[in-house]
C-alpha cells in the first residue's frame, strides 16, 4: 500500500545533495524550461519521495518529483500516468524524466487537497466529481496492463495488522486460537474481495490525493501504486477515507449514486445492492486493517508520529463493519479482548 502523496507536516530544507543534483538537472532541460533558482519544497510523504514546486518561464509552474533510487522507483508513475491520462481523468503530465536518478517534471495540478476545501456545502458536489472520474476510470479498464491484485498481495497487506498494529503498537502476542480466529476472519475478508469483478485500481483514491480543480475536477495524484482488482476498492478509500469521516447515511447516499451511475456505464457491479454494498463493507475492512497496520509501522520504524492521531478513526471503521456481520465476531472480540473495550452490540446479517 502506498498512501505514499499525504502532505506531511515537515517538509525537508533545500540542503542536501539530491536537492542540488535536482536544480542542476532542472538547468539542463532546454525543451521544457523553468526556473531552477525558484525551486521550493511543495509536499512530502510517507514514501522516500519528496515534491518541489518550481516557476516556469511564462508565469506558471510545475512539480519536481524527487523519488531517490534505489529505495523508489518512478517508471510506475510514468506508466500508470500514461494509462490512466488516455481514459479522459485529469493526472499530472510528465514533462522531463531522468528515470535512472529518480528526477520528474510534472505538470502542477495545484495545491488545494479535496481534505482542505471538504466541508457540509462543499463535500457532496466534490464527491459526485470523485464518482464520476472513478466510472470513467473503472469503464475503460483492461487486464494485463497492470499488476494483479491477487490473494498473494491482499494477504500480505491483511498481515501488516498482526504484525504491527497488534504486536507493535498494541504489543500483543496472539495465543494459538486467537490467531486461528483472526486467519479465519481473513478467509472470508479474501473470499469476497477475489470473488468481486476487476478492474483499474488508484488504490489510494481519497481526500489527500485529490486536489480541487475548476476544470476537470479532480486533479488525481499518488497513483504509482496502481493494480487490476476488487471494483469497490477506491470506492471505499474515497467514501470511509482515514483522514475525514461522514455520517452512514452519507456514505450510503454516495454509495448508492455510484452503484446507480456504474450499473449505467455498464460497470460489472452486482445488481443487488445490498449485497453491493456488502462487497463495499468487506473491501474496506481490508483496506483499514491494512491501514491500521501502516500507521502503526510509519511510527515505529519510519519515525513518523503524525499518523498515530489517525488510528482511532480507522479503528472505529473497523469496528463499526465487523459488528455488523457474524463471520466477522471474532475480529471484535480479539480487539475488546487486547484493548480492553466492553462488548457492544451491533446489527448482524
Amino acid at each position: 500500500m502506498s498512501l505514499d502523496t499525504t502532505l506531511a507536516t515537515t517538509l525537508h530544507t533545500p540542503s542536501d545533495l539530491r536537492f542540488t543534483q535536482l536544480t542542476q538537472w532542472l538547468s539542463t532541460l532546454a525543451a521544457t524550461p523553468t526556473l531552477p533558482h525558484t525551486l521550493r519544497a511543495a509536499s512530502s510523504d510517507a514514501s522516500f519521495r519528496r515534491y518541489f514546486r518550481v516557476d516556469t518561464p511564462d508565469g506558471g509552474t510545475a512539480i519536481v518529483m524527487d523519488a531517490p533510487p534505489p529505495q523508489e522507483d518512478v517508471q510506475p508513475f510514468i506508466h500508470v500516468a500514461e494509462l490512466f491520462g488516455q481514459t479522459g481523468i485529469t493526472v499530472p503530465q510528465v514533462l522531463a524524466a531522468d528515470p535512472e536518478r529518480g528526477f520528474l517534471l510534472l505538470s502542477d495540478l495545484g495545491s488545494v487537497t479535496y481534505l482542505h476545501q471538504l466541508n457540509s456545502d462543499t463535500a457532496h458536489a466534490l464527491y459526485l466529481d470523485a464518482i464520476d472520474a472513478l466510472i470513467r476510470l473503472q469503464s475503460q479498464s483492461r487486464p494485463d496492463l497492470l499488476p494483479e491484485y491477487d490473494r498473494a498481495l491482499l494477504l500480505r497487506e491483511l498481515t501488516l495488522f498482526p504484525d504491527w498494529y497488534l504486536g507493535r503498537h498494541l504489543g500483543a502476542t496472539l495465543t494459538a486460537a486467537q490467531q486461528a480466529d483472526l486467519d479465519k476472519v481473513f478467509e472470508v475478508l479474501l473470499a469476497n474481495n477475489l470473488a468481486q469483478p476487476q478492474v483499474f485500481v488508484h488504490r489510494d483514491y481519497h481526500s489527500r490525493n485529490l486536489m480541487v480543480l475548476a476544470q476537470g475536477n479532480p486533479g488525481i495524484l499518488d497513483f504509482q501504486d496502481a493494480v487490476y482488482g476488487p471494483l469497490t476498492y477506491d470506492l471505499v478509500s474515497l467514501l470511509r477515507d482515514a483522514y475525514i469521516e461522514w455520517d452512514e447515511e452519507m456514505v450510503l447516499d454516495w454509495a448508492i449514486r455510484y452503484w446507480e451511475k456504474a450499473r449505467r456505464a455498464g460497470l460489472p457491479v452486482n445488481p443487488d445492492i445490498d449485497s453491493f454494498y456488502r462487497d463495499f463493507e468487506f473491501m474496506g475492512l481490508q483496506r483499514h486493517l491494512k491501514v491500521l497496520g501502516i500507521f502503526a509501522r510509519l511510527n515505529y520504524r519510519d519515525g513518523k508520529d503524525a499518523y498515530l492521531k489517525d488510528i482511532p478513526l480507522v479503528r472505529e471503521y473497523v469496528l463499526k463493519t465487523a459488528r455488523r456481520y457474524r463471520e466477522l465476531a471474532p475480529l471484535v472480540r480479539l480487539l475488546n479482548m487486547l484493548e480492553q473495550q466492553p462488548p457492544q452490540v451491533g446489527y448482524t446479517f
